[in-house]
């Protein structure tokens, strides 16, 4: 039979506790989730300020639509730039002070099509060892040369770029890593570049709107080349945007592929997302709440549980196998907590977890009957 390794590969992944599926869910409010009649609290949203179906933004979404339709109908660089989505790159570049940026269908595209069109022979990228599979995926599809550093290791990039002269060198890095949710060592990245003339390039999905004066992320801390943040997490719409100076803009929009050839986002869903983005610098609270319930979640733990050290929403609690993993995991939903498993190749073998994301939309005792339950099942 021709494609025999479908059957083995799938039967593989059961055998090895690997097996995915994908879960619907009827309803789901800030906190709960609605899945096979049972309701659960949520525990594994990317949602982190809790602003999905925020009634302003909501709104927006249906002015949008009014305005200009649920569809851009074409490519930006054909007729489907509208001025929904204009206007929301200068929100953008005012929020965030960059000159330029341009949007995106998703954080994956984006950092495929961005390093791929950086990716010439005489590049060479360098990827922080955790960076997300996009990151990798793109490097990996350009003409580049690409090499991962040891997770956050600046000596170690610093001898790197010290033995690579006369190549044209970026530096790849999350800004809160996806599965660890610690942080990129920004400063020192920014400084290794000017000291080599390399380019920095910043994953925010997980960043932006949660970190910094004004939810700015990363680039509230220091100076970045490039910078690449998703609208479907903090931001709570759909899409992503990266933003950068004036030529490499212009260089983008004539050989990003992703840019170039896809659908332009929906003008409805830019609509909406300036207005998520002026409510994340406003409403500071938000990212207060987020602190103040990862500090309770973190001291409420037993201290033998292995809690990766993080000051962001994301909380990894490292159990090694996936087998142990799964079935912490199916403990918690017995008691109504949805914490998903991440298991290999999402993360590195023997390294399965539990990803606990805190949202600004749960309070003080789901924390305390969260870390309770996880105490208990790891008893």
């Amino acid at each position: 039979m021709s494609f025999n390794f479908i059957q083995k590969k799938l039967a593989e992944q059961r055998k090895n506790t690997l097996y995915r599926q994908t879960k619907c869910v009827t309803s789901q409010s800030g906190r709960d989730l609605l899945i096979d009649g049972k309701t659960y609290v949520n525990f594994s949203s990317n949602d982190y300020l809790g602003l999905n179906n925020h009634p302003d933004i909501n709104k927006a979404m249906q002015e949008g639509a009014d305005k200009f339709g649920t569809c851009a109908s074409a490519s930006s660089l054909i007729t489907g730039y509208h001025y929904a989505h204009q206007s929301l790159e200068n929100d953008i570049c005012t929020w965030l002070n960059k000159p330029k940026c341009l949007l995106f269908s998703s954080g994956f595209a984006a950092n495929q099509g961005v390093l791929h069109a950086l990716g010439e022979k005489n590049t060479h990228f360098w990827l922080d060892k955790l960076s997300h599979a996009s990151l990798i995926d793109g490097a990996l599809s350009s003409k580049a040369r690409t090499k991962r550093f040891l997770h956050n290791n600046m000596l170690q990039l610093d001898t790197f770029l010290k033995n690579t002269p006369d190549k044209d060198n970026v530096i790849v890095s999350e800004g809160v890593f996806s599965m660890d949710g610690d942080q990129a060592n920004l400063k020192a990245i920014s400084q290794l570049a000017q000291k080599y003339n390399a380019m920095t390039y910043i994953d925010d999905a997980h960043s932006i709107g949660v970190k910094g004066d004004y939810g700015k992320g990363s680039l509230s801390q220091t100076s970045l080349d490039i910078v690449m943040g998703t609208f479907g997490k903090a931001i709570a719409t759909s899409g992503a945007f990266v933003v950068c100076n004036d030529e490499l803009y212009e260089y983008l929009v004539n050989f990003s592929k992703h840019y170039i050839y896809s659908t332009a986002i929906s003008p409805a869903l830019a609509w909406s997302t300036k207005a998520s983005i002026k409510i994340i610098q406003k409403e500071q609270w938000r990212r207060d709440k987020i602190t103040e319930l990862s500090e309770l979640f973190s001291t409420t733990l037993n201290e033998d549980i292995t809690l990766i050290k993080t000051e962001s929403s994301i909380h990894g609690i490292v159990l090694g196998s996936s087998d142990k993993t799964m079935n912490t995991s199916e403990k918690l939903k017995d008691k109504g907590i949805w914490v998903t498993a991440i298991r290999p190749p999402t993360v590195a073998n023997n390294s399965s977890r539990l990803r606990v994301t805190i949202t600004a939309s749960h309070n003080a005792k789901d924390i305390m009957y969260l870390a309770n339950s996880i105490n208990e099942a790891l008893s």
